[in-house]
């Protein structure tokens, strides 16, 4: 698997979590890439979390999760993070890394425009 998320699992609301994404593959290492977080909760449609691109100085993150959601990547590492705070049990979801070339990005929120996806991590949020 090209992308491989990691970190999920039960947490209480109020909580924290740190999800990591580790890349592999020659493509990864040769080529600049863009990488972003969606989550997808049963019955929903996959919604945009946040993206950095490659050099990480440009991140953006979706509308429910700003101010609460920290982004960032190890590109020596080939690893990207997401630092979730202050969970709600809305945050509930299977969280997906995603990857696009950094020079192909043009709608961040837009999952179609990502060429690699990794399989997901589940996060539960409790009461």
């Amino acid at each position: 698997e090209p992308l491989v998320e990691s970190g999920g699992g039960l947490v209480q609301a109020g909580g924290s979590l740190q999800l990591s994404c580790a890349a592999s593959g020659p493509t990864f290492s040769r080529d600049a890439y863009a990488m972003a977080w969606f989550r997808q909760a049963p019955g929903n449609e996959r919604e945009f979390v946040a993206i950095i691109n490659w050099y990480g100085d440009v991140k953006y993150y979706g509308d429910r999760v700003k101010g609460r959601a920290s982004i960032s990547r190890d590109n020596a590492k080939k690893t990207v993070y997401l630092q979730m705070n202050s969970l709600k049990p809305e945050d509930t979801a299977v969280y997906y890394c995603a990857a696009v070339l950094n020079s192909e990005l043009k709608e961040p929120s837009n999952p179609e425009e990502y060429k690699y996806w990794g399989q997901g991590t589940q996060v539960t949020v409790s009461l």
